[in-house]
């Protein structure tokens, strides 16, 4: 338990961390010096703005501002007591550079948080000081001359190289990159516990100290004296003598979903709140401890595996709650094996962890939603490393074999499209970005412009001003989409059929206007990248639409046991 809170603890890097870095593309190659120390700098621009901000909010001082920040974050994961700890080693300072009107970028530039490499553009979210910007960073430095924190922050600007930062900064990415639950007793890939890979990421184990029970298995002897596959059907029936996983769920055709996705599919999501002053109170982060140790993902409210009423109030549920509604033997059994940053070329480094025994499970409905970073790029040149046709289709085979000789026979495998990112720069570029809303001084085209100086954008090429760029990159995302269609069509597995999907958002798009909505509400607005929740619920309404139209089998019967099985066993035990 003691190295559970150590990891725990560590997620509280997140407050300093940048907040893109979980979404923004995996590389095949370490991180260079520029990317670590770019999202360093958008890190350092957000809190500081949000600290300026709240002072002007609340007509108050700088200390008072940074008080009242710490006040409202949780005590849960030590949150508040590492924010004390930030403070009072560089609180100091913000008040004098602060007090003097200096804004974020120049402060951040000043503490070395940004750093203006040689031959280098200068990147800056706000607009730039009257007086030239020498002069001006030369004037906040005299400020801080005889500062303490300068001594440490000019020797390196990777907040993980902080003294007491360094070790749990470790442990936590080294925790990010394990896609299996961190606590799983009996190493079955199912968790008791909600976070942390747990089961807000694939269905909860319902017996951690047994590997042979865990969502999506055939049930062992009917489940007579126990729960075997967790859908909370178990026992027999006093009346007759039948198991009640054979009475209700034998021939019901039961099923799982498996999402292969990226962020998107993981549901990448930062609060509102969380960086806008003007909204700020001590409710906005009840839910921080949760996406922390979360990565900053919501898979319990995504659209392919979620469970959870959706926090916008929108009707239509996920792919994996209809496929309970439709036969409630399915409970429990999905799995949302997606990662930030994920693409068709990294996926085999994950792909192990997808768990289905071709002899014990049911079959599953597996959906490959690499929807983004094979043509998103935070790199200078995104064009030249985005994918190649021949690349997807290399990799894509490779995870078809993998899968043909992991699922279950009676299996069916969903290869869904890239979407049109040009949308993107279309409906959000002339709005203003929540840093930007209280002074009317940042756009998303500042904030788009801000990210790709840094190299740290989640797609440089989409969230870009240059209209050639955005449209080459829809041409390869076209392509790409072109060859996962042509994969679908040519090619035959013994234990899965295989289909391919349009990412159609221009239909998510009409169906929100028709319900009185805008076009930039289906973006998350911190990020300005990723598909909103609502987003992601309609995304899911139009995939279950087309499934059941074109190819119904894929879906499995309705089981007209459901209702019975609410009486004998309510809500199955919940997830």
């Amino acid at each position: 338990m003691k190295s559970l809170w150590n990891i725990l603890l560590a997620t509280t890097l997140c407050l300093l961390l940048p907040l893109h870095t979980s979404a923004s593309p995996a590389s095949d190659d370490q991180p260079s010096a520029r990317y670590s120390n770019g999202h360093t700098c958008v890190a350092c621009v957000a809190v500081v703005s949000v600290i300026e901000q709240l002072a002007q909010v609340h007509n108050s001082t700088v200390e008072a501002s940074m008080e009242r920040l710490c006040s409202y974050l949780p005590e849960k994961l030590f949150l508040k007591t590492t924010c004390y700890l930030v403070i009072r080693m560089f609180g100091p300072d913000l008040v004098k550079l602060l007090s003097t009107a200096m804004n974020a970028d120049v402060v951040c530039h000043t503490l070395e948080f940004c750093k203006q490499d040689p031959g280098q553009s200068l990147c800056h979210l706000y607009p730039l000081p009257k007086e030239p910007w020498k002069f001006t960073l030369k004037k906040a430095r005299q400020i801080l001359k005889k500062s303490p924190t300068l001594k440490h922050t000019r020797s390196s600007s990777d907040v993980c190289s902080l003294p007491f930062l360094a070790k749990i900064c470790q442990r936590i990415k080294s925790t990010i990159e394990n896609s299996v639950p961190f606590k799983d007793g009996d190493s079955d890939k199912y968790s008791i516990f909600p976070t942390l890979r747990g089961y807000h990421w694939r269905g909860r184990d319902c017996n951690d100290s047994n590997k042979m029970a865990y969502p999506g298995r055939r049930p062992d002897n009917w489940d007579v004296h126990e729960d075997s596959n967790c859908n909370g059907i178990w026992g027999v029936d006093p009346k007759d003598g039948i198991p009640y996983e054979k009475k209700f769920c034998e021939g019901s055709q039961p099923r799982g979903i498996i999402l292969l996705g990226d962020s998107a599919g993981a549901h990448f999501r930062i609060s509102p709140e969380w960086i806008t002053a003007s909204q700020m109170s001590l409710k906005s982060f009840i839910n921080l401890p949760i996406a922390l140790t979360n990565e900053l993902d919501w898979p319990q409210l995504s659209g392919a595996t979620g469970f959870l009423d959706s926090i916008n109030g929108i009707k239509e549920n996920s792919i994996y709650l209809r496929l309970w509604k439709r036969n409630h033997c399915n409970h429990r059994d999905y799995q949302n094996i997606s990662r930030n940053g994920a693409s068709s070329q990294n996926l085999e480094r994950f792909l192990e962890t997808l768990s289905r025994n071709q002899l014990l499970d049911h079959p599953a409905i597996v959906i490959y939603a690499m929807i983004g970073n094979d043509v998103c790029k935070g790199k200078v040149d995104p064009v030249a490393a985005m994918t190649t046709p021949e690349k997807l289709y290399s990799s894509i085979m490779q995870t078809l074999k993998h899968l043909n000789s992991h699922l279950p026979n009676g299996s069916h495998v969903i290869l869904y499209g890239l979407p049109d990112g040009t949308f993107l720069w279309d409906n959000l570029h002339n709005r203003y970005y929540p840093l930007g809303q209280l002074n009317k001084d940042v756009t998303y085209a500042h904030f788009y412009s801000f990210l790709n100086c840094l190299q740290v954008s989640p797609c440089h090429s989409w969230m870009s001003s240059n209209k050639t760029l955005r449209t080459l990159t829809s041409e390869r995302a076209k392509q790409l989409s072109n060859t996962l269609k042509k994969i679908a069509t040519s090619q035959k597995f013994t234990n899965f059929d295989l289909f391919y999907m349009d990412f159609d958002f221009q239909e998510v798009v009409d169906e929100w206007r028709k319900r009185g909505g805008q076009p930039w509400q289906l973006i998350e607005p911190v990020d300005g990248f990723h598909p909103s929740e609502v987003a992601s619920l309609l995304l899911a309404d139009h995939f279950w639409k087309k499934v059941q139209l074109q190819w119904p089998q894929v879906l499995g019967k309705e089981n007209p046991f459901n209702s019975q099985i609410e009486q004998v066993f309510g809500d199955q035990g919940g997830h």
